[in-house]
């Protein structure tokens, strides 16, 4: 199983960046996915998360301005991330879930400049 994070970068404040998560070995379809973020010198903390049967939950720090979106037949979830502020500035991970198992792709840097 593997979970290919990617689509981080530099960005002003107020722009806006689209991360991946590209899943192989399993099917996004069946699995509760999730984004995190590992703010520097801070721990991971969870910021979107999208069950299977769709519903969607989010991080009051996030609401209005973060949406994770499925695209099943890429096998991929994305977390497109609107507004950024500096503060958005992190490691970003995404997590697939279902029944007790978790994968963890690899992380993508989010530099967010003021």
């Amino acid at each position: 199983v593997q979970l290919q994070a990617s689509g981080g970068g530099l960005v002003q404040a107020g722009g806006s960046l689209r991360l991946s998560c590209t899943a192989s070995g399993i099917t996004v379809a069946n699995m509760i996915m999730g984004w995190y973020r590992q703010p520097p010198g801070a721990q991971r903390e969870f910021i979107a998360g999208s069950h299977f049967i769709r519903s969607t939950t989010y991080a009051e720090s996030v609401k209005g301005r973060f949406t994770i979106i499925r695209d099943n037949a890429k096998n991929t979830a994305y977390l497109q991330m609107n507004s950024l502020q500096s503060e958005d500035t992190a490691v970003y991970y995404c997590k697939a879930s279902k029944s007790g198992q978790e994968f963890w792709g690899q992380g993508t840097q989010v530099t967010v400049s003021s």
